[in-house]
């Protein structure tokens, strides 16, 4: 089954898969706690503006050594950690860049989705163009761009941000391009990327 982009998180962990049938030549690159989907090398070039994008973050809250996880589809994950460094609940870090962006504007009206995780707790949140839903989480829970695309339950059982990195890549929905995971506990954030090579 083809469900597309989606992620999986819960309390100390968030994992981040790109499927694609329309775009498989990208990888994700690593910038020191931003990790990045983008054309591999020998990609063809394309204007979409949905191919490239910063899809896993690692920020702290004002006054706090803790830190946190955006993951997320597309350029909602840089307002959504923005939101997060101001101070806002993972809530409403969530809900207002979601609303504001709204879902792609694409032939698919392919929903945003993202999630905010730290050592203890996990929000997760999805914009269609019919809903707009965003929850926290006490268990890994997927959502998905197409087919899973309202939040459910995920059997998820991982011990480290490679373990997870690695299976949602392998996870059995197809057209698997390259995947991304951290996991946060009191010690801070730890992230891996599975570009299937």
């Amino acid at each position: 089954m083809y469900i597309g982009r989606f992620i999986v998180v819960g309390p100390g962990v968030g994992a981040y898969r790109v499927s694609s049938r329309s775009f498989p030549n990208r990888r994700i690159a690593d910038r020191d706690d931003l990790l990045t989907v983008e054309p591999t090398p020998d990609a063809p070039e394309t204007d979409n503006p949905y191919v490239s994008y910063n899809c896993l973050q690692v920020v702290s809250p004002p006054a706090s050594d803790d830190e946190w996880v955006v993951v997320g589809n597309g350029s909602h994950v840089d307002p959504i950690a923005e939101k997060i460094e101001l101070g806002y609940p993972a809530r409403d870090a969530l809900a207002e860049p979601l609303l504001a962006l709204d879902y792609e504007k694409d032939d698919y009206n392919t929903p945003r989705i993202a999630g905010v995780v730290t050592a203890e707790s996990a929000h997760i949140g999805t914009v269609r163009d019919d809903a707009l839903l965003v929850k926290a989480v006490d268990e890994p829970t997927l959502v998905a761009t197409y087919e899973e695309d309202s939040p459910r339950p995920y059997d998820f059982d991982v011990e480290s941000a490679a373990d997870a990195a690695a299976a949602v890549y392998d996870a059995d929905y197809e057209h698997a391009i390259c995947a991304a995971a951290a996991t946060a506990d009191a010690d801070g954030v730890s992230y891996a990327i599975d570009n299937g090579e």
